[in-house]
């Protein structure tokens, strides 16, 4: 076979392996390699989903049973963080990269440990050793982004990879920024016992949602006794006597045994020679078309091609982008991209809020159909939007027990342009969270009909 039907992926993680599968599925013969500087299997299997949503697990669960009657009187205890790590050491194996190598040796691919750069158009190099390629993937991931405030790089600070490998709970943290990462890992290392302070310079948690997210996680986590600070800036940065200080532009000084810095990601893109290929780099990444294709005979998915930083946005374009390699035509539609934030209680959201034109409508869950068996109980929010003339759901937001789980209906009504008189002709069943799409439905077609 001829090295110009060679593929060469940079990068194992989510995005490269599902790449690779589905290759692999189009064509049984095409020539894969794998190059991975790090674990095989990427930040989602060792630094990202799988362990946060692992670590996350026993202080959801413990925090359900305090609020069922019968398994609250049988609570006796806290949190074991002993047996907490413990598991979350199972489940990503001790970060031994073994089965994913196994897998895609299987898949017939060849893994290269080490770091690959392009050489020149058609050739890159993975240390001493030079690899020719017919077409090149890169599917590098992203890294923690660290805001430019004085003192930062004086001091020893957490990113998302040592917050989720701690052996210790802190007595106090701090934790810079207030999106996903910074709330999950909030409220998990407070329901182990640290004091812990949010400090978030937008006006809300989760700033790049719709408003009422933010508003109500924030009001969820001082209701557990998580200190929220929103619309601060942090100036300064400094260690004393054994705490970090964090000085903000208020003059407000907080302080912590462990600062967790995060705010945000940036993609892997740098130092790549990637410029030698026609490749355009932005801020948020490598410049891609609908296709995937970054310049000829070069394609990016995941992290590295901007869109969205999430895990199954890169798992989608791995498919579209195996898909135009082997000669089909497939185009990527991000309509109806799901994301969720594994906070307690979940936060999900599909499609768009915004635009003109559209209409929305918002069912406020006080004690309703989310938590029929709690006492007290808690309120959630589903927050729908609708294109008037086609009358069709193009938006989403919730918050409430396992709404990762259900948008998926959401998701699917937004990506098949599904109708609203379809929706609520929809039988859901009882008595379940979904049943709140019914009720936040007919507030929608009241909108709709004014």
């Amino acid at each position: 076979m001829s090295t110009n039907d060679r593929v060469v992926v940079l990068g194992a993680g989510s995005s490269g392996e599902h790449f690779v599968g589905a290759l692999r599925r189009l064509d049984p013969d095409m020539e894969i390699l794998v190059v991975e500087k790090e674990l095989a299997g990427g930040e989602c299997s060792y630094y990202a989903c799988v362990p946060t949503k692992t670590l996350l697990r026993s202080g959801e669960v413990l925090a359900a049973a305090r609020v069922a009657p019968g398994a609250a009187e049988a609570i006796t205890g806290s949190l074991d963080a002993e047996r907490v790590f413990w598991w979350r050491d199972q489940v990503t194996d001790g970060r031994d990269d073994s089965w994913h190598a196994d897998w895609i040796a299987e898949q017939g691919a060849e893994l290269v440990r080490g770091e690959g750069r392009v050489l020149r158009k058609g050739v890159i190099a993975v240390g001493a050793r030079e690899i020719e390629y017919g077409s090149l993937v890169v599917a590098t991931g992203s890294s923690p982004s660290v805001p430019p405030v004085d003192g930062l790089d004086e001091v020893e600070f957490w990113t998302n990879r040592d917050a989720v490998w701690a052996n210790a709970v802190p007595r106090s943290l701090v934790v810079l920024g207030g999106g996903p990462v910074g709330a999950e890992l909030a409220q998990f290392f407070h329901r182990l016992g640290s004091r812990v302070t949010i400090l978030e310079s937008h006006d809300r948690l989760l700033a790049r949602l719709d408003p009422v997210v933010g508003t109500l996680l924030g009001e969820r986590f001082e209701e557990e006794g998580i200190d929220v600070r929103v619309d601060v800036q942090a100036e300064r940065v400094n260690a004393a006597d054994g705490e970090i200080r964090v000085e903000l532009a208020s003059g407000d000084v907080v302080e912590a045994e462990k600062l967790l810095v995060a705010t945000g990601r940036r993609a892997n893109v740098e130092d790549l020679g990637l410029e030698q290929l026609g490749v355009t780099i932005t801020k948020k990444g490598i410049a891609v078309d609908e296709r995937m294709r970054a310049a000829d005979d070069v394609w990016a998915i995941g992290d590295p091609s901007g869109v969205a930083l999430l895990t199954h946005v890169g798992k989608y374009q791995a498919r579209v982008a195996a898909a135009n390699i082997v000669g089909l035509d497939c185009v990527a539609d991000y309509r109806a991209i799901p994301a969720a934030v594994f906070t307690d209680p979940q936060v999900a959201s599909v499609g768009t809020m915004e635009g003109d034109g559209l209409v929305t409508s918002e069912f406020r869950i006080e004690g309703g159909r989310l938590s029929t068996y709690e006492r007290p109980k808690r309120s959630g929010v589903l927050k729908l939007a609708a294109d008037p003339d086609e009358r069709v759901v193009v938006g989403a937001v919730a918050v409430g027990p396992e709404a990762g789980e259900w948008i998926g209906q959401l998701t699917l009504a937004v990506r098949a342009r599904i109708s609203v008189d379809v929706l609520l002709d929809t039988i859901q069943p009882y008595p379940t969270f979904s049943e709140a799409i019914f009720s936040g439905l007919q507030k929608l077609e009241d909108q709709l009909a004014l």
